[in-house]
């Protein structure tokens, strides 16, 4: 038996060590993405550094501008998104902020923040193709209809155009940073509402998804780059409630209609 554990303990031993790029730790010692965390501290800021994280290289001023504005732009949009909603809920019932905040995460899906890693996925894949991002327009939109397909990234059930959008492009085109996938995000937007007649702008995850894939991230990045920005106005939502309201409070939905079966018995 002590052969036996002897050996097992030298099996684990031999293996592959856990390898990983991201963090360097030791004795007074951090470094991430081989930068000093000393000197992360005193020269760059948070979105430098998220970036610097993600990407694996510390951005250049263009890339800083542009990450700076993403970040920004969706770091709240009012009390009634599902994942705000959720947050806020989870603390009336009597929860933890911390577990009020993940459940605000858990809450951003396909459907609520989704959109950004699926329309970078499309522009990404698009935008290898031949063609003028105009060209590249018409045949993708023509694409989606004869599939049945949603863009992703379009329309707003408020805004006719996101002023978040419209912030994000004017930066991009201040300090030349609109290059052909930005482009193509909007020409998609142009023949979308040419061919339907209605208003279906760029959204906030449309163009979070254009300028991530202008800097080279991959697609998958998508919501995590919703998460980083939202967190903090999910805590200021959590505060709020804690701060400002009572605990088991009334929190949606509204006031319902039943449309179910009439009365009636089990006999």
């Amino acid at each position: 038996m002590e052969l036996e554990l002897t050996d097992f303990r030298e099996e684990i031993m031999s293996e592959p060590t856990w390898k990983t790029a991201i963090t360097d730790i030791g004795g007074g010692q951090i470094r991430v993405r081989g930068y000093d965390i000393a000197d992360i501290m005193e020269h760059l800021s948070f979105s430098d550094v998220i970036y610097l994280i993600l990407k694996g290289e510390l951005p250049d001023n263009q890339q800083r501008r542009m990450i700076e504005a993403m970040l920004v732009s969706s770091i709240d949009h009012g009390p009634t998104p599902p994942s705000n909603l959720a947050a806020r809920t989870v603390f009336s019932g009597g929860n933890s902020l911390n577990a009020a905040v993940a459940a605000g995460v858990l809450t951003i899906g396909d459907s609520h923040g989704g959109a950004i890693e699926k329309c970078a996925k499309i522009l990404q894949e698009w935008v290898q193709k031949e063609g003028t991002p105009e060209e590249l327009a018409v045949q993708l939109v023509a694409d989606l209809k004869e599939k049945k397909i949603r863009m992703p990234g379009y329309g707003h059930r408020i805004h006719k155009r996101d002023p978040r959008t419209v912030k994000m492009l004017e930066i991009a085109e201040r300090i030349g940073y609109k290059g052909r996938i930005i482009e193509l995000a909007v020409a998609v937007q142009d023949e979308l509402e040419r061919t339907s007649g209605r208003d279906l702008p760029l959204n906030v995850d449309g163009a979070i998804a254009a300028v991530i894939s202008e800097m080279g991230f991959d697609w998958r990045l998508g919501k995590g780059f919703f998460i980083i920005s939202r967190v903090p106005g999910l805590i200021a939502h959590v505060i709020e409630e804690w701060t400002r309201e009572k605990t088991m409070r009334k929190l949606g939905p509204p006031p319902f209609e039943y449309d179910g079966p009439a009365q009636r018995d089990i006999s």
